[in-house]
Formats: C-alpha cells, structure tokens, sequence
C-alpha cells in the first residue's frame, strides 16, 4: 500500500461526510458545506485540471486566503498527481515572480483581491498558462484569459476517479519567507506529508481528532498550514477557515460560535487576541488547545488565556524545511496535577521531538550540547518528513549536513530533552565578546503591563561590537514607561550587561509575509542608532 494523500481523502469522503467546513466571506457571512460535498467538489476540481492538460508532477500555484476554494485544491491538486506550490502574498512582487517561475507553475488560482499582484507582473510570468480566480471575476482586468473558479469547476466531472500514485511522487511546494537572500524551495513527497499527519495526529502531539472543530489561523500560503488540512482530512475532524484578512475579533467570533477546539495561529496574533479579550469578552472555552508559534511565546501571555480564560497555550516548533512540525510541548505525568506555573515553564519551551524527528543540537565545535538548559547551540533535524535539499538551489550544501537540516536556530536543552528556544543564529547579540539573548529580553519585556509587544535587535557599537536596542510598543491606553523603569524592571532578571542600551517607542512592529517581526528591517533602522546618537554605554562598570 503506498503511503499518500488520497488514502486520508477517500477515508473521510467514505465515513464522515457529514462533518462540516466553514468558512468566513470577504463580508462576514460564512460558507457551510459537508466534506460530502467538497470532496465531490475536489474531483470535479481535479478532473478540470486535467482537462486543462495539467498532467502528474506538473506544478500548480494557488495565490489565496484561508477559504473553502483553497482547501478543496489541497485535497483535488495532490490527489490527480499534480504538485501543490502555495504562493506567499504577502512577499514583494518580485518574489512572487522567482519563485512562480523556479517553480515553472504551469496554472494559478488566485483570489479576486489579489488578482493585482499578477496584474502587475504582466509578462514576467512565462510559464503559467491558466489563471483561474477563485471568486468572481472584477469588472475590470488586464490579465487575458482568466476564468471563475465557478465556472471552471462546471468543465470537471464529479465522478473522477483519482489515480494510483506513488508515495515518492512530489505533491507540495513551499517556498521559505526570504528573510535573507531570494526564497529557498522545498518539495514535499506524499509520503513526507502522509507521516507528517500521523505525527500531527499522535495523542501526545497535537493530538487531531474527528471530535475536533480546526480553525487554523495560519496562512494557507505557507507552510502548509502547518499541515492542518491535511490532518483534519485523515480524521474528518470539521474545519472553520477564517477567510480573507481576519483580524482577532473575527477570529474570536468564529471560536465562540463554531465552538472551536484548537486554533493555531502565530504569537502576534495571541498577542492581538488577548488584547480584543481585554475590550470584549467571548466564551472560548470549548478551546482544548491554542496553539501559538513562529516565535517563542511569552509566558506572560500564556498566564493570562489560562488565569482569565481557562484556555492552555501549547508551543511547536518546526519550518518550511520541516513540513512544517518538529516539536511540541508534552506535559509528562507528573506533570498532571502540578500548578498551572508549572505547567506554564513547560508549555513556554519549545517541547521534545514529534514522533519520528530526530533532533541534536551542536556547539560550535560540532559537539552535543549538555542537557542543563545553560550550553547553547544550532539545532539539528532529520526525520522521514524533513527536508534534505532545497529545489535546484546551491544553497543546499550550506542549509544540509548528511541528512540532516541545519535550522540556524539557537537552543539550550533542559534535563528532560526539551528545547529552549534562545534565538536565531542571525539574531543572537554579541556585546564585548559575550552572548545576550534577544528572545530571553523581549519575553521579559512583554511580562511588563504597559508593554504589548518588543523586540530587541543588536545594534552596532563603536566600543562592545554590537549592544541590544528594544523596539517597544504599548498596551492599548497605557504608555511605555521610562528607559530607567523598563531597565529596572529588567534588572530583576538579567545581569546588567544584558540590558538593553536604549529603547525606542513605535505604534507597531514590522512583520514579515508571514507575521513574524521584521527584524531584519530593524536592525537596518538601528545601523547607526549609537553611533548617530553617541549613545555609549560603561559596559566594563556594568559587568562589575
């Protein structure tokens, strides 16, 4: 029996084809169907594929939102055989293009408000031969030849039967969110994604169960939602997709009224979730789990869902090299009847390897890390669904070693296995020929009651090498406090060296494509910050 993703399709279309999706319109109002009819609705799909002359391994892009259209092409796209490229929207023009055209997609769906990207990239698109909008087509386009999903979906029969396929055969196409350099591909295989479920789906993973209710925040564009399609198809659990542009109020309307069980979503949005929170209440208890990631996770912010909602926090860890899960947090049995601080200091880590992930985390000698949580070093992967190349790239002998993927992520591994997420490698500060911790700074930071969110950032300095500065931004009707306040509020945590030099106050931090802080563009802004403003810190006296 081959290990691929038509099995889980055909598993739900057989024995739950009365659970639900649900999904959130551009005006509010919500789409309600039953897996019955989205999978009679995804071979329609995939036999209009066909007809279009899309044949096995041919690479078919989709530009969308989180919406019931995108997921009837996660199931129809790697059922017929064809390959499943998510297009990040959120990335500059110029990388959509690189990277529709590494892939050399052959169609794209795209959705009616983001028809403009491919507007504007008129001509720079040679390899694309169909574009499908997934919605109604505007009055007005310069692209030629586009068609509504509606109607393409009429050419396609319902009745197609999906092919035999291979479990080694492509499926899925990820690009990474270019932080540095141009975007790095990575394929997936069915049988990469088909085990990638299974972990997902293990009881002391994320546990997904047909019982569930799924409402996955994070973007269908990337990294496979972290696999959440695929995991709510193998189990028939019901998905509630949250549609175009959802902000936290949508977000918490939808848990509250579709009874969600887990929500997956990144930091910035727990973050802007417990804000709304704080202005209008829901009930969000049916919440079994909400999942945060794509950063550490203040456990200042875990304290609050668990003292004022009740709701559990859980962390992960992984990539677009990892399809995207590595790690999650798991409380031992001992841990049971513990105190929810207890249970906190566990769930704020990054959590011990998902069944079938090999992990180590190495020195910059190379050697194995202590596990007491104080040696830090670059985490190591490997696994059945991990990456061991990047899609025709010459920097794939630079990202793998033998098998193994190198994150560029800085950890510490605590007694019982589990990682502590420092930092990433680029982010980490060197100040005076020592390391400083910017994640350690900015969850600290956050604790604060005044602040809402911070990132920390080395700054170059003409003395030490490099200093940390803090971007702050305040809690709705508060203020940040004083540089002095913040450091003395710090100094309770920190050596005195650790503390950052100056702190500036924005309205919001930059994100990248994807959600996360744009440090990037802040350490560009901070280029010459105590250089410019002679900020010069004794580090000597404060080592002392």
């Amino acid at each position: 029996m081959q290990l691929n993703l038509k099995s889980f399709f055909e598993r739900t279309e057989t024995y739950f084809p009365a659970n639900t999706v649900v999904s959130r319109q551009a005006d509010g109002s919500l789409h309600r169907y039953d897996y019955g009819q989205h999978c009679a609705r995804a071979r329609r799909l995939a036999s209009a594929i066909k007809l279009a002359g899309i044949r096995a391994g041919d690479r078919v892009a989709t530009l969308g939102w989180n919406t019931y259209r995108h997921m009837e092409l996660y199931s129809a796209v790697p059922c017929m055989g064809a390959v499943l490229h998510t297009v990040n929207i959120r990335i500059a023009d110029e990388h959509v293009a690189y990277i529709i055209n590494k892939a050399a997609d052959r169609m794209l769906f795209v959705d009616p408000d983001l028809l403009p990207i491919i507007e504007r990239l008129a001509g720079q698109l040679p390899s694309l031969e169909k574009i499908v909008v997934t919605g109604n087509l505007p009055d007005e386009c310069s692209v030629k030849g586009v068609i509504a999903y509606e109607e393409f979906l009429e050419q396609g029969e319902a009745s197609y039967e999906f092919p035999d396929i291979d479990e080694n055969a492509p499926c899925g196409m990820c690009f990474t969110s270019a932080t540095t350099g141009l975007p790095k591909g990575v394929v997936y295989t069915h049988r990469m994604l088909y085990l990638h479920t299974l972990g997902m789906c293990a009881v002391d993973s994320l546990g997904i169960a047909e019982r569930d209710s799924i409402l996955p925040v994070v973007p269908m564009f990337h990294a496979n939602t972290w696999g959440l399609p695929f995991a709510a198809i193998a189990v028939g659990a019901n998905m509630v997709l949250p549609g175009p542009q959802p902000d936290a109020a949508a977000i918490l309307d939808l848990i509250e009224a579709e009874r969600v069980t887990f929500c997956a979503a990144a930091v910035t949005v727990g973050v802007q979730m417990a804000r709304e929170l704080q202005q209008r209440t829901r009930d969000i208890s049916s919440l079994r789990e909400l999942m945060l990631g794509g950063s550490a996770t203040p456990a200042a912010l875990m304290r609050e869902f668990a003292s004022r909602h009740d709701v559990s926090i859980y962390t992960a860890w992984g990539a677009t090299e990892c399809a995207p899960l590595a790690t999650t947090t798991h409380l031992r049995r001992e841990l049971l009847d513990a105190g929810e601080d207890a249970r906190i200091a566990v769930r704020a880590r990054q959590g011990i390897p998902v069944p079938g992930v090999e992990l180590k985390v190495l020195d910059e000698q190379g050697r194995a890390v202590s596990w007491d949580d104080e040696q830090a070093g670059e985490i190591f992967v490997r696994g059945p669904w991990i990456a061991e190349t990047y899609y025709e790239d010459e920097r794939s002998q630079a990202g793998f070693e033998n098998g193994w993927w190198k994150s560029g992520d800085i950890a510490t591994v605590g007694p019982d296995g589990s990682l502590r997420l420092v930092d990433r490698a680029k982010d980490l500060i060197k100040s005076g020929g020592e390391w400083i911790s910017s994640v350690d700074i900015e969850n600290q930071l956050m604790a604060h009651p005044n602040i809402a969110e911070a990132a920390v950032v080395a700054a170059p300095h003409p003395r030490w090498q490099e200093r940390p500065l803090a971007y702050v931004v305040a809690e709705a009707g508060e203020s940040v406090p004083m540089a002095d306040k913040l450091r003395a509020w710090l100094a309770e945590y920190f050596v005195k060296w650790w503390l950052p030099d100056d702190f500036v106050t924005l309205t919001a931090l930059p994100r990248t494509g994807v959600g996360k802080v744009d440090k990037r563009e802040l350490r560009e802004i901070s280029a010459r910050h105590f250089v410019d403003d002679e900020v010069h810190t004794d580090q000597e006296a404060a080592n002392k």
